[in-house]
């Protein structure tokens, strides 16, 4: 039975149909546009739509690879997943179902979130088939609060349940952009052993001048999966996320995070967008969420 992906009006890049079938396509875009626990500002769940819809705007043509990968691979759009009244662990687990059915199916696959919490879901599917994998893991949050506002399925808590319901090594978590966390995530950290690259030391030169080569070289293994709270960026860049934090990153810099993980072949196996809250007045931070994704899949297809 053939899986039923959107048309061109309705998918990544507006793609033509001989692009973006699913037996004809090595990526799948999976849109879940879970909101239940954002604490500050909201509208996660808008995203994935906002983000496609900018998508149609980037050009196929990529340069600094001078190709067009998606005319190269294929990319398939599903339908987003439909959360209906489930929340908290069933919602994940039928989030974890498709990721894992279309890595099974041999795709790469992108989730579009929603808020973060979502990645509890993505990371287990990917850990299920890549059980060496190393997580890479952008964010001005830590994520690891064992619950926060009464649900341990917080959006401030998914790093947590990755820990303790997925069963993952910390020592293979390397998180990057860290400037806000609570007393009990930073003892989390220091106990287990989490490669934490905090803002704040990389201003002031703690991890030497190409910080970007120290935090690819923090992770322990080659198949890599990443997540990316947007809020990782620079507010200046980034206005609109749920919880922006200040000195946060830019374009560049953030880039030559990628640019280290090819240097040292570290193989991109898959990754999720999160915590975009869209607002219509500024576009412009849509369109570099879904620029950031298209970018994302050439490192990973180099």
């Amino acid at each position: 039975m053939a899986v039923k992906v959107l048309p061109t009006s309705q998918n990544f890049l507006a793609l033509p149909a001989e692009n973006s079938s699913h037996a004809g396509s090595e990526i799948v875009i999976i849109s879940a546009p879970y909101e239940k626990t954002t604490s500050y500002g909201g509208g996660t769940a808008k995203a994935p739509q906002a983000i496609i819809k900018s998508s149609q705007f980037v050009e196929f043509f990529d340069d600094e690879f001078f190709r067009e990968l998606c005319f190269e691979r294929g990319i398939a759009t599903l339908p987003p997943i439909s959360f209906g009244n489930l929340s908290g662990k069933k919602a994940l687990d039928k989030l974890d179902k498709a990721i894992l059915a279309e890595i099974m199916a041999d795709k790469f696959v992108v989730t579009l979130g929603g808020e973060h919490s979502i990645s509890s879901a993505t990371i287990s599917a990917h850990y299920d088939a890549y059980p060496e994998m190393s997580i890479l893991h952008f964010d001005a949050h830590s994520d690891l609060r064992m619950e926060y506002s009464g649900t341990r399925y917080s959006h401030a808590s998914f790093m947590a349940r990755v820990w303790d319901d997925v069963g993952f090594n910390m020592k293979r978590l390397v998180q990057v952009g860290i400037r806000a966390q609570c007393r009990e995530e930073h003892d989390f950290i220091n106990e287990h052993g989490v490669n934490t690259f905090y803002a704040t030391s990389i201003r002031r030169g703690g991890h030497g001048k190409n910080w970007q080569q120290s935090v690819v070289n923090a992770l322990p293994t080659d198949e890599v999966y990443i997540t990316f709270d947007v809020d990782y960026f620079d507010p200046a860049i980034m206005p609109t996320t749920g919880t922006p934090e200040p000195d946060g990153f830019l374009w560049n810099e953030t880039m030559e995070i990628f640019r280290e993980l090819r240097q040292a072949k570290k193989k991109i196996i898959g990754f999720d967008v999160v915590e975009l809250s869209p607002d219509p007045k500024q576009q412009h931070a849509t369109y570099m969420v879904a620029k950031l994704i298209y970018r994302m899949l050439n490192f990973a297809f180099d």
